[in-house]
């Protein structure tokens, strides 16, 4: 655990030897949501990540939280941790946190990845987010988790795989309503789009052929702000990418991460 100088506490893991990358976790989840994808990641690298505030193990602040709030907390962390420079991958809620620490902290950022995140909404995707958003804060997470199984995970993978549906609805209604809320509402009012053409560091995008929130236009702006980068559609996969094919975004990441050999 590491305390920020506020008094809010981190929960966080530091494992591994080489170049350091964080990794930054999505709304209502925690750091292990990033397992499958460790394990499918080469040697050679340190890699970091910690449970956003009012998340996981991480100390229930109350809301509301901002968007800057995120990113300065992941950058009080590598500070604490004596990094001066990481490759920074987000997923959704995170990877929005990763485009904030991009922009704001530019030489502290080697590699940016954006997994099944967001930017440039037009209004009607903004309304739906909203409309998401304020279910979540009126009916609870049981709701709001009841309608998200469609677009988080294929048909297939809800058959095959019940226990991994049953895993990450157990830890959605471990969050304190109101810090999955004041999260929630960061992922919907924020919107770094009129921004990313700022951001020079490489940069990898994906997201899922089928993800509705996430989508693959949003992917595709992303792409064409930010100068150089690289966009990848996953077949057939719609939003919960880390829980449903690791290994396919692992195999994108590891090429693209840097890593330290002996």
């Amino acid at each position: 655990m590491f305390n920020l100088p506020s008094g809010l506490g981190l929960n966080y893991r530091d494992e591994g030897q080489g170049a350091p990358v964080l990794l930054i976790h999505g709304v209502g989840s925690d750091l292990e949501s990033w397992d499958g994808v460790i394990n499918h990641l080469g040697a050679g690298r340190r890699i970091i990540r910690f449970d956003l505030r009012g998340h996981g193990m991480s100390r229930r602040t109350p809301g509301p939280y901002t968007l800057t709030d995120f990113a300065n907390d992941a950058l009080a962390l590598l500070d604490h941790l004596g990094v001066r420079q990481a490759a920074v991958a987000g997923f959704s809620l995170g990877g929005l946190v990763a485009q904030a620490i991009a922009l704001a902290a530019p030489d502290r950022v080697t590699h940016l990845g954006l997994v099944s995140t967001v930017g440039g909404r037009t209004e009607q995707e903004q309304d739906r987010v909203n409309a998401r958003a304020e279910t979540l804060a009126k009916e609870g997470a049981l709701t709001h988790l009841a309608n998200a199984v469609d677009r988080w995970f294929t048909a297939e993978f809800v058959a095959a795989h019940p226990e991994v549906l049953e895993a990450r609805r157990k830890k959605s209604l471990e969050n304190d309503p109101d810090c999955y809320v004041a999260a929630y509402r960061v992922l919907a009012g924020n919107d770094l789009g009129d921004q990313l053409s700022q951001i020079t560091v490489p940069t990898l995008i994906m997201t899922g052929e089928n993800d509705i929130g996430s989508n693959p236009r949003m992917a595709r702006f992303m792409h064409e702000q930010i100068t150089g980068s690289t966009l990848h559609v996953l077949k057939h996969l719609k939003h919960s990418v880390l829980l449903e094919a690791p290994d396919q975004v692992a195999a994108l990441l590891d090429p693209f991460f840097p890593k330290e050999t002996p």
